[in-house]
């Protein structure tokens, strides 16, 4: 099991020192939450380029927890990449200002994704750099994520991974505790916990996702019926925009 892991992290390494020399880029960057995803890509990331080429970006809103900001800078100086602090709040500031905007907690959270992705590629631009994702497998799959917000990037190197790999991996990396044993958050509002809010556990959502797979995606328990609706409602989100580019081609 030790060995196939191992070979498992060689090949995602490969992957990102593969884009990475074809993009003409300077440098990695990311956005660094204090989460155990983006510990892990960003642990990859150090480990395929070296850490000096690798910026972590903390982006934090009022509703944010400090200790989240504490972990991120923990892992960063643990894997020796820099880490940059920048409020979002005076961005959504600016929203908050808009005429007619409505604060719900689901226009918000996704504004803030959307924020986060923009001040990531802003500094990625400024400083030509390629920008890693943080999606795991498990929420990719259940459209766990904002369109155009977290989900977007230049690469993604554990969207492969289901959630309790994205943990086994952890472990093999030798992620800081306290982002291990902290409970998987997007930290979109005070309390919210990533579990809750899917309504399953991510033990739940994993078994779930290798059943379905497993069984052409047919159904056969109550659970597997949830995780299977919501992998449908989703697809939008892993698909391109409908177009008829592929049409008109075909008819010249």
């Amino acid at each position: 099991m030790a060995a196939e892991l191992g070979c498992r992290l060689g090949q995602i390494e490969q992957m990102i020192r593969y884009a990475y020399w074809n993009s003409g880029c300077t440098g990695i960057i990311l956005g660094v939450s204090g989460g155990v995803d983006s510990a892990v890509a960003a642990a990859f990331c150090c480990r395929a380029i070296g850490p000096d080429k690798v910026l972590g970006l903390s982006l934090p809103s009022a509703v944010s927890n400090p200790q989240d900001i504490d972990d991120a800078a923990l892992l960063c100086s643990r894997l020796g990449m820099k880490q940059k602090i920048v409020s979002i709040e005076p961005m959504l500031e600016g929203f908050r200002a808009m005429a007619g905007y409505s604060g719900t907690r689901y226009l918000t959270g996704n504004i803030m994704a959307r924020v986060r992705m923009a001040v990531v590629y802003y500094h990625a631009n400024l400083d030509r750099r390629l920008v890693c994702g943080t999606s795991n497998r498990s929420e990719y799959m259940l459209g766990y994520c904002t369109k155009y917000g977290d989900n977007a990037a230049d690469i993604q190197p554990i969207v492969h991974l289901y959630k309790d790999e994205v943990y086994e991996a952890a472990r093999e990396l030798d992620i800081p505790d306290p982002i291990l044993k902290k409970a998987p958050s997007a930290g979109l509002w005070e309390g919210q916990s990533d579990e809750s809010e899917i309504g399953l556990s991510y033990t739940e959502i994993d078994h779930s996702l290798r059943a379905l797979e497993l069984h052409q995606w047919k159904a056969v328990t109550p659970t597997e019926e949830k995780v299977l609706a919501l992998v449908k409602k989703s697809e939008h989100k892993r698909l391109p925009a409908p177009n008829l580019l592929a049409v008109l081609e075909k008819c010249r």
